[in-house]
Formats: C-alpha cells, sequence, structure tokens
C-alpha cells in the first residue's frame, strides 16, 4: 500500500556523519544535474520534499511553498520538520515558483538542497546491513519520470543500490524527485562511466547478474542465482538492454504478463 503522507516520524539529529567513499558531484544550474553529476539537488513535490527532511542525510538550504492559505496536514508536517531542523521556509507567489520549478506538477512545494552523494560502485556490491546486494542497473533510460517511478517501486523491494550510467542516461532532475516521491534519499546510487564494465566488476565481486527482456526464453520465476547477491539490468525505454550489457548478464529473463499489451515501458 502506499505509504500515509500525514504520518509523523521523528527527524534524526541535524548533525551529519560523513559516509567513507561518498563524495559530492557538481551539478548544473537552477537545480538540474550535469552530465558529471547525479544531480538532486532540486526537490519538488510534497513527498518528496518531506522525505528529504525526515532523512535528515543532506543539507537543506531551503524550502518554498506557495502563498495560498493551504493547511493540508503534509504541508504543516514539512513546515514542523523545517523548523525541527532549523531550515527556512519561504512563501512565495505562483509566478515566482513556477519560474523555479521544473516538473509538470510540483504541488506548490519545493527544496533547495545539496546534491545527491555519488557512492562507489564496489561498495553497493558489498550490500547494507548484513543482507546481500540488491542491486538494480539502468542502462540507458532517458525518461525522467521513469527513473522516478523505478527508484521508488526499488526503495519499496528492498534494493540497496542503484547504477546509472554517466552519459546518455537521465540522472536525478526535479521530475525525478518528484516521481520517486523520497525514495532518492533511502537508494544509494553510482555513477558509471559504462555500464558493461561495471556489470563485469560486480561479477567478479560475486554478484549475479540478470537482465530483463520480454522476449527471453525463461521467466523471473525460473532464474538460477536468485538466493546470493545479484544485480537486475533493466533496458532502456525503445531498444531494451544493449548488445554488450546483454552479453555481460549471466542470464537474461522476462517478467510473465497475462495482460494484453506486451510492455512494461522499461
Amino acid at each position: 500500500g502506499r505509504r500515509a503522507v500525514c504520518a509523523r516520524r521523528t527527524p534524526p539529529p541535524p548533525t551529519r556523519v560523513t559516509t567513507p567513499r561518498v563524495r559530492p558531484q557538481p551539478t548544473g544550474r537552477r537545480g538540474v544535474a550535469s552530465s558529471r553529476g547525479l544531480g538532486g539537488d532540486q526537490v519538488e513535490g510534497r513527498q518528496a520534499v518531506r522525505e528529504l527532511l525526515i532523512a535528515g542525510k543532506r543539507r537543506v538550504r531551503e524550502v518554498w511553498m506557495v502563498d495560498e492559505g493551504d493547511d493540508a496536514p503534509v504541508l504543516r508536517d514539512i513546515r514542523e520538520l523545517a523548523a525541527d531542523a532549523r531550515v527556512p521556509v519561504r512563501q512565495v507567489g505562483r509566478g515566482r515558483f513556477a519560474a523555479q520549478a521544473r516538473c509538470e506538477a510540483p504541488q506548490g512545494v519545493l527544496a533547495l538542497a545539496a546534491p545527491l552523494p555519488e557512492h562507489d560502485l564496489d561498495e553497493l556490491a558489498e550490500g547494507r546491513d548484513g543482507e546481500p546486494a540488491f542491486l538494480v542497473a539502468l542502462d540507458g533510460i532517458t525518461d525522467p519520470g521513469n527513473l522516478g517511478a523505478i527508484l521508488r517501486s526499488a526503495e519499496c523491494a528492498g534494493v540497496t543500490g542503484a547504477i546509472l550510467p554517466r552519459h546518455r542516461a537521465v540522472h536525478v532532475t526535479p521530475t525525478v524527485t518528484k516521481a520517486a516521491a523520497g525514495a532518492v534519499e533511502h537508494v544509494p546510487m553510482a555513477i558509471v562511466p559504462g555500464l558493461p564494465s561495471a556489470l563485469l566488476r560486480l561479477r567478479d565481486r560475486g554478484v549475479h547478474v540478470v537482465g530483463l527482456d520480454a522476449a527471453a526464453d525463461r521467466t523471473l520465476y525460473d532464474m538460477a542465482g536468485g538466493d546470493g547477491p545479484i544485480c537486475l539490468v533493466l533496458g532502456s525505454e525503445d531498444r531494451g538492454l544493449s548488445r554488450l550489457v546483454r552479453a555481460r548478464c549471466d542470464e537474461v529473463v522476462a517478467i510473465p504478463m497475462r495482460g494484453v499489451l506486451g510492455s512494461l515501458n522499461v
């Protein structure tokens, strides 16, 4: 089920603990990631901003809200969380807000924050909290709404990390933060120069790499290596898995569908 947006959780202390092997990346102007960095420095949408404040993992400079007298519970929660974290809340007119916002439906709330940290691939391969790695690698996803939806589903499924190519793929834009509804705060992400070489590196570290393809002969339920560390590879919207990426997978499987449509978009 969907998480209740007005459920209050106590934010962590404002003191930030620096995690080893995590390095902030530069971003472009006005909240859009540069070609080098992960992005995420402009967060849009009520749930996304609320989760940013609750997580307390990166510095938040300020929160913008449209000044229209809306007193929804989630907005009250955001104001209280911001006050607890000593983050200023700026009430702005709709025109000024629209000039700053980047996604289609920011819900009258955005936050300006430090960029998301970029994690190391070897770190993700180690798993998290004593559990084996459960990773998702994205082969050329270009639609920000798709990336946000994938990260949201991945976080709910317990994925311990995501891997994005540095080039020819979308990174964390404001539209991604809105669609992810806070998942970007909880799914560690690594950016790699090339996905085929990154998958080989994962295999060398004992991670079973599984490509997803609707035309595969076997289904997800029949795959061979689901008991230990695993990485699911999702192909792009238009062409699916690239040739080199497919060649680096230990196996390729399909998600069976019973409906008429033959596509899961990504």
